[in-house]
């Protein structure tokens, strides 16, 4: 391995161990802070994977500032580091989507000041335990346009659990009995507010008239998929009937065919138009990367989440934790 690889190798290591960090408050503007003398160091000589990678890592700090903290220092920090980045970024879509997350971290902390400056009958020592620091005063609402995102997408999950125990999704707004807690805390943080409940209004509208779907897969790992010949071999390990699943012929020999990572073959022009509209595999639902930064981030956090799970279940009594 060359020098240069082995240099970005290390890179890469140090942005898988600041991604972990950020899911921590206490290391969390550490962590962001860190990323950013990474970019501004690193960027304009990296690799395009390299830099694909730091691109990937800023975009975690967006969606962890808009699911989890609403803190003025760690806002800030993203702030900074957003805009450090899109100066440095030439891909258009990246370029917009860091001038969308400018945006969005300007108006929270527009938001937060107004309410700071805002008169209180709250007590003033009134103490508690937020983002990790012991502050004074009452903790200030979450802006209008993160609580009705984080409704929309416990809706728009909820919604699809549901089609998916249907057999086919409606997009159908769930029953009263099926809301989940996550859901009744947003709609008691939404009472009474009219900016937040025409958000809500707005995103739910959004949610009945185009109900959600997985998006296709990236067209990057569509184009490296492997394609293989066929050969006797591979129709002795497989077996004499076996066919693809979409036009429903039989392999024969020299036949060109595209291998998913779940390894079921396909032909080239039957699989690719069902790839532009799916990001699964036809035959047992295998997900494909998309290009959706919004559905990857989403899959990120039930990874996490399910983690989250899986250590609490481990947790036994004084502390300690079982590892089966």
């Amino acid at each position: 391995m060359s020098a240069t690889a082995t240099d970005e190798a290390a890179v890469e290591a140090r942005l898988q161990a600041l991604r972990q960090r950020l899911g921590k408050k206490q290391h969390f503007e550490e962590a962001v802070n860190e990323l950013a003398a990474a970019v501004r160091d690193r960027y304009a000589g990296a690799s395009p994977t390299l830099r694909k990678s730091m691109y990937s890592t800023v975009c975690r700090v967006a969606t962890v500032l808009q699911t989890r903290y609403t803190a003025p220092g760690f806002w800030h920090a993203g702030l900074n580091l957003f805009m450090g980045t899109e100066k440095l970024v030439s891909n258009p879509a990246e370029k917009e989507h860091l001038k969308t997350c400018i945006s969005r971290a300007r108006e929270h902390l527009d938001e937060k000041e107004n309410e700071d400056s805002m008169p209180s009958n709250r007590e003033a020592d009134t103490r508690f335990l937020f983002e990790g620091h012991l502050t004074v005063g009452q903790e200030p609402p979450p802006p209008a346009w993160l609580v009705a995102q984080n409704l929309t997408r416990e809706l728009s999950i909820l919604t699809e659990s549901s089609g998916d125990q249907d057999g086919n999704s409606n997009g159908t707004v769930p029953r009263a009995e099926e809301i989940t807690p996550a859901i009744m805390n947003l709609l008691e943080t939404i009472s009474g507010d009219r900016d937040l409940e025409t958000a809500l209004e707005e995103s739910l509208q959004g949610i009945i008239e185009h109900p959600p779907r997985a998006p296709p897969a990236s067209k990057e790992v569509v184009a490296n998929l492997p394609v293989i010949t066929v050969t006797k071999e591979v129709i002795a390990r497989l077996g004499s009937e076996t066919e693809c699943a979409v036009c429903r012929e039989n392999l024969v020999v020299d036949d060109k065919m595209q291998e998913l990572p779940c390894k079921h073959l396909f032909h080239p022009p039957c699989l690719k138009p069902w790839l532009d509209e799916n990001n699964s595999c036809p035959i047992c639902r295998h997900e494909l990367r998309t290009d959706d930064h919004v559905y990857e981030s989403r899959k990120e956090r039930e990874r996490e989440e399910e983690e989250d799970r899986r250590g609490a279940a481990n947790a036994v009594r004084g502390g300690e934790f079982m590892y089966i």
